[in-house]
């Protein structure tokens, strides 16, 4: 993608400053944050001379007047807390519905080319047919993940009704640099990176045997620019399509960081879903296709980032 106007919400955040340090060299990009949870720090060039940060929340920002003469809309900004949004329904509505709402009328009176929108596995709550296709029946268990189903709801309705472009991104198990292991959605590749290098011992709730399906940040930064230049609208899932068990990541963080530490079983955590594996040919529609049997040199390079983060605290 080059010689385009985007706009990234969410841009100072741990995906959304990877597709904006993606696109910042050959783009003109403007990022919405607020920074309730993103950093300035994450974005590789902040005083870069494509780059316009607007630091404002979404339900105040002048969205008709930042979106005009912008061809791409990447939407990122949310809340993101499984916890907080069952502890906070309304609150997190606001954010990921009625924000999601005003931006969509916004892109929508400015002709925007597309709007790409970070959905998640989440909506797929408990459905146990695996691998997990676009089309399984969504069975979301928190207010979280029905506000992510309801997202691409009215995408849906807006494609139909107005003719807006979009794709929904459902991410499955993200991981990689910049991620925030003391974030309540923290993953726990960097849970268990941050402990081993600081010598305690990793936590595993339940017997491990449950299953993920990780992919690398970056895969998901150029999955949402591929979205973006394709003529296809409607869900795509992003992920490996392989699952890998908690004790097996165990085994292999491990193995990276040359590391006989321990792990610490506990009690399973209620909510906590067993299997999680997708389904990913929909990929095609998008022309991407995630780097295969690369998981332990992104794991290194993740390890490389939080090491070099804990040095310089």
């Amino acid at each position: 993608m080059e010689n385009k106007e985007i706009v990234v919400t969410g841009g100072c955040g741990f995906i959304g400053s990877h597709i904006v340090d993606e696109l910042i060299e050959n783009n003109k990009v403007t990022i919405i944050d607020n920074l309730s949870s993103g950093k300035i720090g994450n974005l590789k060039n902040p005083n870069h001379e494509n780059l316009t940060l607007i630091e404002e929340d979404l339900l105040d920002a002048d969205l008709e007047e930042i979106l005009k003469g912008k061809d791409y809309v990447f939407h990122l900004a949310a809340k993101v807390s499984v916890p907080g949004s069952v502890a906070e329904p309304l609150d997190y509505n606001q954010t990921n519905i009625d924000a999601t709402v005003k931006l969509l009328v916004a892109c929508k009176n400015n002709d925007i080319k597309k709007i790409v929108f970070s959905s998640s596995s989440a909506v797929y709550g408990e459905n146990p047919n695996m691998p997990l296709k676009e089309t399984e029946l969504v069975m979301p268990c928190s207010p979280y993940a029905a506000q992510k189903a309801s997202g691409e709801l009215y995408l849906k309705s807006f494609y139909e009704s107005y003719g807006l472009n979009y794709v929904a991104l459902r991410y499955f198990n993200v991981f990689g640099p910049k991620q925030d292991e003391n974030s309540p959605y923290a993953a726990v590749i960097p849970k268990f990176i941050s402990a081993i290098l600081k010598g305690e011992s990793p936590v595993i709730y339940g017997d491990g045997e449950q299953s993920r399906d990780f992919i690398f940040v970056k895969e998901i930064a150029n999955a949402n620019i591929a979205a973006a230049e394709s003529d296809y609208n409607g869900i795509v899932n992003v992920a490996l399509g392989k699952s890998m068990t908690i004790n097996h990541l165990f085994e292999v963080v491990s193995d990276v960081l040359e590391s006989d530490i321990e792990v610490k079983y506990l009690d399973e955590r209620p909510g906590d879903i067993k299997h999680s594996l997708a389904d990913i040919s929909n990929l095609e529609k998008i022309s991407f296709r995630p780097e295969e049997d690369m998981f332990e040199e992104h794991l290194r390079e993740t390890v490389r980032w939080f090491r070099k983060e804990m040095e310089n605290r």
